[in-house]
């Protein structure tokens, strides 16, 4: 099951990657970026630990991850970040509220969309995190180099 996963959220995000017109040549490494944030978030997430938390540590990889490769590969950090994080955007749990609030479910709908904006908030503190981070790295460095 796993293996689907992946190879899913390689393809969403290498498509996201095309959609928002990634240089043909960071494409694969686009998909790359996905897949391995999807894959930290299912393993945290077998592993016990809430979405929420789960979100925040797989979109803080994915920024780290972008920043590492835009390092490498002399692209923008926009690049790897906006296509890897497709897979853990809260679509078909915002669109199951949006549908139970239209069924008059209004418990379900309220619980739905509280967690779906929670996701997305994490989606961002994750990112968050990761430009913190290499901004520290970046001036830890330039202290060493003088």
């Amino acid at each position: 099951m796993i293996f689907e996963q992946l190879i899913t959220s390689f393809v969403a995000s290498g498509a996201f990657g095309i959609i928002f017109n990634a240089p043909r040549k960071s494409i694969i490494k686009c998909a790359f970026v996905g897949m391995f944030g999807w894959y930290v978030y299912v393993l945290m997430v077998e592993d016990g630990f809430d979405a929420i938390v789960a979100t925040i540590v797989a979109s803080l990889l994915i920024g780290v991850t972008g920043h590492i490769f835009s390092k490498i590969y002399k692209s923008p950090v926009i690049i790897f970040s906006v296509a890897g994080i497709i897979p853990l955007v809260p679509g078909g749990m915002a669109y199951d509220a949006m549908r139970n609030f239209v069924e008059n479910d209004y418990n379900t709908a309220t619980n739905l969309a509280a967690k779906a904006f929670m996701i997305s908030g994490s989606i961002a503190i994750g990112l968050i995190f990761s430009e913190v981070l290499n901004q520290i790295f970046r001036k830890s460095n330039k202290q060493i180099t003088k």
